[in-house]
């Protein structure tokens, strides 16, 4: 799967940008998606950490169930997504090719 990614690059003399589109590798786009594995996984564990404490704050029941459901919600608040990372390396690669 070829990720890719437009960003305006500014053409002097015009007031319009142009427009140019960047592909990830295979080796990068793998790398964002690493990336983004390992950063849900530590998120997820905090969030699971942040329910359990709701819990013990509120005297609530700890039920396994209860938590982990409050801990998806927090995650999904939360948790970055494998777009944000590849479309960070796209940019950086943008930006590298264009000093």
């Amino acid at each position: 799967m070829v990720f890719s990614k437009t960003f305006p690059k500014t053409v002097e003399g015009s007031n319009y940008p142009t427009w140019e589109e960047v592909y990830l590798s295979d080796a990068e786009e793998e790398k964002a998606e690493s990336l983004a594995r390992q950063e849900n996984l530590e998120v997820l564990r905090e969030c699971v950490d942040d329910a359990k404490k709701v819990f013990v704050e509120k005297n609530l029941k700890e039920y396994q169930t209860d938590i982990i459901n409050a801990a998806i919600a927090l995650f999904e608040k939360r948790a970055s997504h494998a777009v944000f990372f590849k479309e960070q390396i796209a940019k950086t690669k943008f930006d590298e090719e264009h000093k």
